[in-house]
Order: structure tokens, then C-alpha cells, then sequence
């Protein structure tokens, strides 16, 4: 494999000598690497192989365009992933793809129809699906090209499109193995209608939202005298009512159930009924009309008691013949004619405003109607049964598992599912129905039906785009036939994807596998938060806050794209974009890219590798980076495990940014600039240095893959980073002793900048600093690093245990260390120290207040925890503050 890539990234001592540019520049190596990769066959898995599989199969993008942020983020997520299993050792397959989505793609290409003035009836079915294989070519090579931009190290070899042929054989198979076993059926029901996108939907595409509008009472005749007075929010269904429903117990309405209502607009009678059921006493005037044909809990009445179930709707929305002297008229138009008629013939009671929810489509928002009509549903209660136990037997692991409860309560609770669809583009519903009434079910097309001979029509519709997305995990893999794919990669390893379609898709996608394979088809379901502006606000065209993930790509980088992700990507939370956290990891890019050239520019060649260091021989600098290395890879790897990208990115950032390059390059300039002292080898140090970055860019390498591979490359790493072993903990000798000693000269060199910072001094005036009271180990500890402290510290003059400390010194404790600092004489004139004195009342103020407010019990039992401890930590840093400033006032200098 590695044989494959080119020269000017195939490692080796030669590449070492080419220094890295001054800038950082990513859009000057990262097309170059990802091409590189692609061409190496870093991508691809054996097959077959030794190596256990590691496989995530990517949540299809629709066809209807550019990637957005979300998609951003679940390939971040999920590249993440699969370059460190592959970098594990894992036989890592990443398989791409896209979803036709039906009625989304259907929508988008008629709208384009439009434009030119035709539409896809005119067009009839055969040239719109011209049309929509067109789109489909257009886009999906545009979402592959975004993909590729961001890093995406898929397996393309294997890229599927869920209408290819194997897809849809594996579809058709699904569809008529469930109809043979009786879970597939099709049936009049009551189903969600879009009279704008002219389908069936789901009750997981009804989105349900929260509108006022109004409540109206009417009074209905009947027909032997009297009347009986009901409540409706959607007066035009009353055209379609076949009977009154009343509480059996209710003593308003006893005498009238069994009588005869006479429909005031229309030339029917139908029943007064009794149902405990559908009706509530309590609420409205106790009286319900009942619509079967356009109402779910009176469909589910009319069933009880048979009554007869009238459609009053056309398709479009518009009224049918059943509506009488209305029919034509939009259902909108209907309601207010309706109410109009009513009051005509005096039988309005009343109105009044009322808020409730009300179902729209989720692709067009158009509100949805209940409708009467013939579908294909499939039978859900024992897939659904199958689906719940995956989880709760620990086969399928929820992340975080918070959702667990949610994914068994919309299970618990499924409903029949409406698979058909009354669209044109998607998998034709393999359904055959002759002129006497029988229907053929089949894998392959037929012209005659099975059973009496006679010419058959084939079904219109399609299926559900869910339907299809459903069996991603096996279709992919080419089931249901035994293929060395199926055998090699299934089940799969994660599912990376939003919370958002955990009902959609997830679910579904468990209840298939398990049914038709047996097992479930991953062992893990992470479910991501949504990327939200930096306010939290919902990212809309509207809203202007939309931020397109090529455009970032450009003006950032890759590498600080997918950092910025990673790192927001908190479990159970949604994920507040901020551009700026884009300009400070980029900044990080910046800030590991001059490290590198530091390091680059101060090698000569002949370091050796971190295995070949003899542990006794290294100084304190040397034996505290490894041992954070350690530290570090240890973190860096249980938190890739547990999913937790937020941690992991953290880790990485403070050790590279902190530990790296603000400490030990700044311990180990003088070193390699002027040659080893103290004990401090030369060639050790430039050991480390070197070792120690690339053991970091290795880490690094799954969230930032670009410009890791880049610095490795110049600093001579043999091979690519995407196939080098992933650093593992406990293979290195770890030194405790170093971890402390250089903590305390960490914070000992803080506090006295810090010092220097809070009396007003330039960074670079010389500050004399003596240690007290240091034991034997930790003076000859500080006596190793007087260079690196003198140097960092910024000292003119540095004692260890001195026998005297001279009276004007500002005494502190830092890191367990007491120190003494003594300002150059003259420091301080009469303006400072009057600036000062201004500055102790200031804080002193502030702790009063601080104080005040901590001393309060009901700040401190009813505030949140965390507030309440930032206040303690503001408390101390104040009063500590208000020492320094005291003492310093109170010499002269």
C-alpha cells in the first residue's frame, strides 16, 4: 500500500532537510495530501484479512444539494473515528453514500420545473425521471468533492446511492420477504396527508406545532325536535359527520342516544351514539362530532360502531362532491362558508380562541390533513419488540444514554408504519394489480397476474424514503445475498449521527437488521447535539446565520474546521458555533506549525528514536514532557473510546499548546541553541523534542490529519501518519517525581510574572527571587533548572535556601514553594505607588463584596454549585491579591 504514494510524502531522512515554509498556509498541502491518501489505498480495507474489522457506514446525505454544518460535524465525528481504528490496526471501513430522499429531491427538481413553466405531470413519468437521474449526477459529485474537502478518508471504492441496483434489489427482496410473512399489508386507513406534496406521510413527517386558532360551537337539529350542540376547531369536516357522540353515563344527553341528527347543510341523517371512549364529559359542551374519514379518534369510533366513513377532500385540499354545495372550495375557503352557513340558519352557539397543536409536513410546512385512503403499511409491533430488547440486552448501546428512555417510549407506542408514497421518485412499490381485483407481489417484474391470468397494472407509488434508509447497514454490504462484505463487515461497529432522526432512521434501521439478519447492525449508536449559531439560535437562510462548511474549509483550514467541531462536540448538547473558536484553532494550527519549524531547524539529523533513550540518564525537562506525553495519550485514547471528542480535543490542545510548546520548547531553546548544560545532553534534548512532537502530531492526526501529515513528513517520519500505529499508553516509563518538580517551577515562575504584571513592571524588568526552606531533593531539583527558571522567570539574581532574604521582599507560596521576590531598586516611584494604592481599595471593595455575598446562606443553598465555587475561587485570588498589594505598599523600593 504505502509503495503507492508518492515521493513527496513517502518519508525517509530526505524529506527532513526540506525546511517547512514560514507560513502556514493549509490550502498548500491539503488537496495534495488527500490525494495522496486516496491513491495509496489508505482507504480501503483488506480483504480479506487478519485484522479485526472496524466498520461505520455514513448517515447518506440527501441528494438535494450542498453539505451543510451538520453534515460537517458527523463527518468530523466519524473520519475521527475510523482514522484512529484504522491507525489501531483495525480493518477500518468507512463506507460513503447518498439517499435519493424521495419526496425532499421530488420537491426541489418540480420547483426547478416551474421555473420553465412545465411541471412533472406534463412531463409524465418516464422524461421526470430523466430529470431526476440528472440531478441527482449534478449533486451527488458535489457532496463527494465537499466530503473529500473536509478530510473524509472514506472507502469510495464502495460508494453506494440507495436507488443502484444492488439497493434496490436488497429493497424489493425486504419488501416482498415482509409481505410473504404477513407484516406487509395494504389497507384503507386513516393516514397524514400533504395536499401540496400530494402523499401519504409518516406520523414521524407530521411536525406539530403549536398555532391558536379557534373553537366553534354549532348546534345540530334533530329530527324529531331539540338539538344537541358540539364543538368543533375544524367546522368544515361537519360535512363529512356521520354521528354524534355523547358519554354513556352523561345525564344531559341519556334520552337522546339512539336518536336521529338531521345534517343542516346536507341532505343526510345520522345517529346520537354513546362512547366513554372518545368523549369527556368535561370538556366543551360533552357532545363530539364524529368524522371517521378525517379525524384519527373518531376513525378509530367509527370502527367501534360502524358507521359510515365519507372523504369530503380532494387530494389538493379542495372540497369533493361529498361536501354538497361547497365542493371546490379550498378547505380554508370551506371552514369560513361553512361558519357562514351555520349562521344563516341561526344554529351558531358560539366561538371562542383556542390554541392547539396542529400537524404540518416537514418538508413544505403545509398543514397536514387526516385522510382516508388506501396505503401500504407495515406491521411494527414485532420488529418494534425485537428493536427494544437490542437495547435493553446491551447488543446496541445509546450515546449519551439519556436517549435510551426516549428510544423505548416511541417504541413501546409505534404505530403501523405508512410505507407508500404518492411520488415518482424512489423504489417503485413491487405490487401488480389486475382488473379483477387480485394483487401479485414480486421480486421481478410480471404482465400477468398470478392468479387469474390477466393483464396487470404495476402500483404507482413508491416507497417511504425511511423504507430504503432502513436497510443501509446490510443493503450496502450487498444482502441478502452471502457476500465477502457481509461476511467481513457486518454487523458494523458505530453509528455517528444526529438525535434527530434517532426515530426516523436509528430505530428503523435496528428493527431491519435484527429482522433480517439476526443481529442487530452496530453495537453503537452515538447521537450528536445540533450546530447552532454562537447565541444558540437555530441556524436558518432567514436568519442570515448560516455558515457553509466550504466556506470555512477555505478561510480556515481543514485541520481547524473539524477541530472546532470535535471539540464542541459535548455529549447531549448542541453545539453553539462560534467563528471565532474557528480563529483560535487555527491560531493552535499556527502555533504547532512554528513549533515544528523550531524543532526542524535545530535537528541534525542523527536523533534517535524515544524507544532508544536511556530513561536514567534524562533530566528533569525531559523525563516531565514524556511523562505527560504519557499522561496525555492515556486521556486522549479513553476518551476517543467513551466518545467524548470534547475531552479528548482538550487534552491534545493544553499538551501541545501548554506543555509543549509554552514550557518545554521554552526549557529547551537555550539547550538547543547554545548546547546542553546542567546536565542536560544536547542530543537528548533534540531526541525529545523531535519524538515527542511527532508522538504528538500522531495523536493529533485523526482530528487535524492535514497538517500533521505535512509537519511529519518534513521532520522525516517514515511512513504516512494514517497508517502509522496509534500511540498506546504504558508503554514508557513514567517519572511522578518530575510531574511535581516541574509543576512547583511552573507555578513558581507564574507567580512571579504575574507579580511583576500586578505592580505594573514591563515583562522584561529583572526581578531578584530567592526559594526558602527548600528540602534537599527539591533545592537540588531548582538548583538543576536555575537556568531554565533564571531564563523563564525573567531573574536578575536566583538564591535557594539563602541564609538571609532581604526585608523589602513580598513573601509568597507558590506550588507548595516559598518564595521571596524583591522589586529592582527604585522600581516604584510616587505614581505608581500611588496607582497601586487606588488599585488595593479597588480590590479590597471587591472583596467586601465577595465576601458579602458568601456569606450569604440563601446565595450559598440556592445558588448553582459551580457558582457558588467560582465565587470561593474569585474570593482567594482577591484576597490574595489584596496581600500582595499591601506588602508591596508597605516597603519602599
Amino acid at each position: 500500500m504505502l509503495d503507492s504514494l508518492p515521493d513527496w510524502c513517502a518519508g525517509g531522512g530526505v524529506s527532513r532537510r526540506e525546511q517547512l515554509p514560514t507560513r502556514f498556509d493549509p490550502a498548500s498541502f491539503e488537496g495534495r495530501w488527500y490525494a495522496a491518501w486516496e491513491a495509496s489505498g489508505a482507504f480501503t480495507p483488506e480483504q480479506p484479512s487478519a485484522k479485526a474489522p472496524f466498520v461505520i457506514l455514513i448517515p447518506p446525505p440527501n441528494v438535494t444539494g450542498k453539505l451543510h454544518i451538520g453534515h460537517a460535524l458527523q463527518f468530523t465525528l466519524q473520519d475521527l473515528v475510523i482514522r484512529w481504528r484504522r491507525m489501531q490496526g483495525r480493518n477500518a471501513l468507512w463506507l460513503p453514500g447518498t439517499d435519493h430522499a424521495g419526496i425532499a429531491t421530488q420537491v426541489m427538481v418540480e420547483r426547478e420545473l416551474a421555473k420553465e413553466g412545465t411541471s412533472r405531470r406534463e412531463l409524465g413519468r418516464e422524461k421526470f425521471l430523466k430529470r431526476m437521474w440528472e440531478w441527482k449526477a449534478q449533486y451527488k459529485d458535489n457532496i463527494s468533492h465537499q466530503a473529500k474537502a473536509l478530510g473524509a478518508s472514506c472507502d469510495w471504492t464502495r460508494e453506494r446511492f440507495t436507488l443502484d441496483e444492488m439497493l434496490s434489489r436488497a429493497v424489493r427482496y425486504a419488501f416482498v420477504s415482509l409481505y410473504r410473512e404477513g407484516l406487509i399489508y395494504r389497507a384503507h386507513r386513516l393516514i397524514n396527508w400533504c395536499p401540496r406534496c400530494l402523499t401519504a406521510l409518516s406520523d414521524l413527517e407530521v411536525v406539530h406545532k403549536e398555532v391558536d386558532g379557534g373553537m366553534w360551537d354549532f348546534a345540530y337539529p334533530l329530527v324529531d325536535g331539540g338539538e344537541i350542540v358540539v364543538s368543533t376547531s375544524r367546522p368544515e369536516t361537519m360535512l363529512g359527520d356521520t354521528a354524534v357522540a355523547v358519554h354513556p353515563t352523561d345525564e344531559r344527553y341519556r334520552q337522546l342516544i339512539g336518536r336521529q341528527v338531521q345534517h343542516p347543510l346536507l341532505d343526510r341523517r345520522f345517529p346520537v351514539i354513546a362512547d366513554e371512549v372518545l368523549v369527556d364529559p368535561a370538556f366543551g359542551t360533552g357532545a363530539v362530532k364524529v368524522t371517521p374519514a378525517h379525524d384519527a379518534n373518531d376513525f378509530a369510533t367509527g370502527e367501534r360502531h360502524a358507521l359510515e366513513k365519507i372523504n369530503i377532500l380532494n387530494e389538493d385540499g379542495t372540497i369533493n362532491s361529498n361536501g354538497g354545495p361547497f365542493a371546490g372550495q379550498d378547505r380554508f375557503a370551506a371552514r369560513k362558508a361553512v361558519l357562514a352557513a351555520l349562521g344563516e340558519k341561526g344554529l351558531r352557539r358560539g366561538e371562542k380562541t383556542h390554541r392547539h397543536a396542529v400537524g404540518h409536513c416537514q418538508r413544505c410546512d403545509t398543514v397536514v390533513e387526516p385522510y382516508l385512503s388506501k396505503q401500504w403499511f407495515c406491521s411494527m409491533r414485532a420488529m418494534a419488540d425485537r428493536a427494544l430488547e437490542a437495547v435493553r440486552s446491551g447488543d446496541v448501546r445509546l450515546v449519551p444514554d439519556f436517549w435510551v428512555s426516549t428510544y423505548e417510549n416511541w417504541l413501546e407506542n409505534i404505530l403501523d408504519w405508512c410505507i407508500s408514497r404518492q411520488l415518482w421518485w424512489g423504489h417503485r412499490i413491487p405490487a401488480f394489480y389486475c382488473p379483477d381485483g387480485h394483487t401479485t407481489v414480486s421480486e421481478e417484474d410480471v404482465t400477468a397476474c398470478g392468479e387469474c391470468g390477466r393483464p396487470v397494472e404495476r402500483d404507482p407509488d413508491v416507497l417511504d424514503t425511511w423504507f430504503s434508509s432502513a436497510l443501509w447497514p446490510i443493503s450496502t454490504l450487498g444482502w441478502p445475498e452471502d457476500t465477502a462484505d457481509m461476511r467481513a463487515f457486518y454487523p458494523t461497529s458505530v453509528m455517528i449521527t444526529g438525535f434527530d432522526i434517532l426515530f426516523f432512521w436509528v430505530a428503523r434501521m435496528v428493527m431491519m437488521g435484527c429482522h433480517f439478519t439476526g443481529k442487530a447492525p452496530f453495537a453503537h449508536v452515538h447521537l450528536t447535539g445540533l450546530v447552532r449559531d454562537a447565541r444558540g439560535q437555530k441556524m436558518s437562510k432567514t436568519k442570515g446565520n448560516v455558515m457553509d462548511p466550504l466556506d470555512l474549509v477555505e478561510q480556515y483550514g481543514a485541520d481547524a474546521v473539524r477541530f472546532t467541531l470535535a471539540a464542541l462536540a459535548s455529549p447531549g448538547r448542541d453545539l453553539p458555533l462560534d467563528a471565532k473558536r474557528m480563529e483560535g484553532y487555527h491560531a493552535f494550527g499556527t502555533k504547532l506549525w512554528n513549533a515544528a519549524r523550531f524543532v526542524q531547524m535545530n535537528l541534525d539529523g542523527s536523533e534517535a528514536g524515544l524507544e532508544q533513550l536511556d530513561p536514567g540518564r534524562l533530566a528533569l525537562p525531559e523525563a516531565w514532557i514524556l511523562t505527560e506525553l504519557e499522561r496525555t495519550t492515556a486521556a486522549v485514547n479513553r476518551s476517543w473510546e467513551n466518545y467524548r471528542f470534547d475531552e479528548a480535543c482538550r487534552e491534545l490542545y493544553q499538551f501541545v499548546w501548554n506543555d509543549f510548546c509554552d514550557w518545554y520548547l521554552e526549557m529547551a531553546k537555550p539547550v538547543l541553541q547554545e548546547g546542553g548544560w546542567d546536565g542536560r545532553r544536547a542530543d537528548d534534548v533534540r531526541a525529545v523534542a523531535r519524538g515527542v512532537l511527532i508522538e504528538a502530531l500522531k495523536l493529533l492526526h485523526p482530528v487535524m490529519p492535514f497538517i500533521t501529515e505535512e509537519i511529519a513528513r518534513h521532520l522525516g517520519s517514515e511512513d504516512p501518519l494514517i497508517t502509522t500505529p496509534y500511540p498506546a499508553a504504558g508503554r514508557r516509563t513514567e517519572f511522578p517525581h518530575a510531574l511535581a518538580v516541574i509543576a512547583a517551577f511552573q507555578a513558581v515562575v507564574q507567580e512571579t510574572r504575574s507579580y511583576r504584571h500586578l505592580v505594573g513592571l514591563p515583562p522584561g524588568t529583572p526581578l531578584a527571587l530567592f526559594l526558602v526552606g527548600l528540602d534537599p531533593a527539591r533545592r537540588e531539583a531548582f538548583s538543576s533548572l536555575a537556568t531554565e527558571l533564571s531564563r523563564l522567570a525573567g531573574l536578575s539574581t536566583l538564591g535557594l535556601n539563602p541564609t538571609s532574604v532581604p526585608a523589602e521582599a513580598i513573601r509568597d507560596l507558590a506550588g507548595g514553594v516559598n518564595v521571596a521576590i524583591v522589586l529592582p531598586e527604585g522600581a516604584l516611584g510616587e505614581a505608581e505607588r500611588a496607582r497601586l494604592a487606588a488599585e488595593l481599595a479597588q480590590v479590597e471593595t471587591e472583596l467586601g463584596q465577595a465576601t458579602a455575598r458568601l456569606s450569604d446562606a440563601s446565595f450559598t443553598a440556592r445558588a448553582p454549585k459551580d457558582v457558588v465555587a467560582g465565587s470561593r475561587v474569585r474570593a482567594a485570588e482577591l484576597t490574595h491579591k489584596v496581600r500582595l498589594l499591601t506588602a508591596t505598599l508597605e516597603h519602599r523600593s
